[in-house]
């Protein structure tokens, strides 16, 4: 398929996959593209919005919606062929034995980026946070730290489970004096977070300059700017100095090799934080922590694990 179909919109692929099937469908199609991506799955939907205190707030649509299958949209720039897209999407999804549908179709940018925003609520998180969408003006903070989201493309909005998972520990260890640092930040969720909390500072790396741009605007707009230092780099080889808190939350290969050296970065009495983590792949990282690392905490949503970890100390 060529790009000049679509002239200078950008391609929808949208995948069809069974419920259960859709967090590793998603993680798969996160490889297509850098700047995020779109899932519809409305299995859950009203223990979610119970989870979250917004029961109320369920869009009629929404309870209207397929809930035996779940959908991953990814979209594809208009300087890209889409057609390699999904010929990789349906080889890793044969070797993964997922069931999946992928359809394809042309789409105003302006569309796409607006297309999940009207089921973006207000977010509690932990006992402190509440994560307001920018175009959500009716909100209660009902005394909640409010942290202010743009998401922009490059999202982690702190809805997904990982997210949420990294939050809660923030919440438990962040101190008024710690340093830290947020490898793959994203959308600086985390690193504005952390300083909402009480950090004194946070670095946020990641390897899209779109992702480093979108957090150095939440920052902004949560008016930490000036406590917040953006990088862009591949993990930790543009970082320098020591944290007191170091948050990892990615995927369990990335967790993986980030471990072998991260211990440099970290002060004598540093915790390290990791999510992202499947649960199926929870053993791998573990079996790397180990002798290395403690854990401290061990948290887990609805097949995500999330660890706290600081390093063993010598017999």
């Amino acid at each position: 398929m060529s790009t000049d179909m679509v002239g200078s919109d950008w391609t929808e692929v949208c995948v069809t996959v069974k419920p259960t099937d859709v967090d590793r469908a998603g993680d798969i199609a996160q490889m297509t593209v850098p700047y995020g991506i779109y899932i519809e799955d409305y299995s859950h939907l009203e223990q979610e919005a119970w989870d979250i205190a917004h029961i109320d707030l369920i869009d009629e649509e929404l309870l209207k919606k397929d809930r035996s299958k779940a959908l991953v949209h990814i979209y594809i720039s208009p300087e890209e062929n889409p057609a390699e897209a999904v010929s990789f999407l349906r080889e890793r999804y044969r070797a993964e034995g997922i069931e999946h549908e992928i359809s394809i179709s042309a789409c105003a940018e302006e569309d796409w980026i607006n297309n999940w925003k009207k089921y973006f609520k207000p977010i509690p998180v932990g006992k402190k946070l509440l994560i307001r969408p920018t175009w959500e003006e009716t909100y209660e903070a009902a005394g909640r730290t409010v942290l202010d989201l743009e998401p922009g493309l490059a999202f982690g909005t702190g809805t997904h489970e990982t997210t949420r998972l990294c939050l809660e520990l923030l919440e438990q260890f962040v101190g008024p004096s710690s340093e830290v640092l947020d490898v793959g930040c994203g959308s600086g969720i985390l690193s504005v977070a952390a300083i909402l909390l009480g950090a004194s500072r946070a670095t946020g790396v990641d390897i899209d300059p779109l992702a480093v741009k979108t957090a150095v605007q939440n920052a902004q707009r949560n008016h930490v700017a000036q406590r917040f230092t953006a990088v862009c780099g591949d993990l930790t080889d543009k970082v320098e100095g020591q944290y007191d808190i170091v948050v990892a939350n990615i995927v369990a290969d990335v967790i993986i090799q980030l471990t072998q050296d991260i211990d440099r970065y970290m002060k004598p009495d540093a915790v390290y934080l990791m999510s992202g983590i499947i649960d199926t792949r929870e053993q791998d990282v573990t079996a790397v922590l180990n002798g290395h690392f403690q854990i401290l905490e061990r948290r887990e949503e609805r097949g995500w694990v999330a660890l706290a970890a600081k390093r063993a100390v010598a017999p």
